[in-house]
């Protein structure tokens, strides 16, 4: 699976995390007689949601994403495609976080509504991850893959070769001026 394609649906599914835990809070809260409980998690989102932005809004790789595509080991051959297991193997705690949470909504509405913060935070601080590696990838002329790991191990990158993104420079692009 390319590493790009990877952070595009670990934003999804953290995104989709957030959305589901923030519904099952609400409803798990809406039990309560005060309303406080739904404010202070609306207040947790609101905060989550700024520092998301904030620490994703630029359009250059994380330090701990820069590391990884600099670690990535370089090969010609194209690894096994394997979306599901690797999808699976790396973000399992994401859906057990989200299963967990969820499940004490009606007992603990508290618990799910810091969980949604997290998911929010997340999703919205890697949303432009997958195009910085893109962009690293055209410039470069590679690829980067996920190798294969294990769920608790660290993950891994391969490099592979790929096509180089030329573009055109201002002097190429000038009109030839007639004689």
């Amino acid at each position: 699976m390319l590493f790009r394609d990877f952070l595009k649906v670990a934003v999804m599914l953290f995104g989709g995390a957030g959305t589901a835990l923030a519904i099952v809070a609400i409803a798990g809260a809406s039990s309560e007689d005060s309303n406080l409980p739904i404010y202070m998690a609306v207040g947790w989102w609101v905060l989550a949601a700024a520092a998301g932005l904030w620490l994703g809004r630029r359009n250059v790789p994380s330090q701990q994403i820069g590391r990884l595509l600099a670690a990535a080991r370089n090969t010609n051959q194209l690894p096994e495609v394997e979306p599901g297991a690797i999808v699976f193997n790396r973000l399992w705690p994401l859906a057990a976080v989200t299963l967990i949470s969820g499940g004490v909504a009606f007992l603990l509405p508290q618990i799910p509504a810091i969980a949604a913060g997290y998911a929010i935070g997340v999703a919205l601080t890697w949303r432009k991850q997958a195009s910085a590696v893109e962009a690293i990838e055209g410039r470069d002329g590679v690829r980067f893959y996920f190798d294969r790991t294990p769920p608790f191990g660290a993950p891994k990158l391969l490099r592979t070769p790929g096509l180089r993104k030329i573009e055109p420079t201002q002097e190429s692009t000038r009109a030839v001026e007639p004689l």
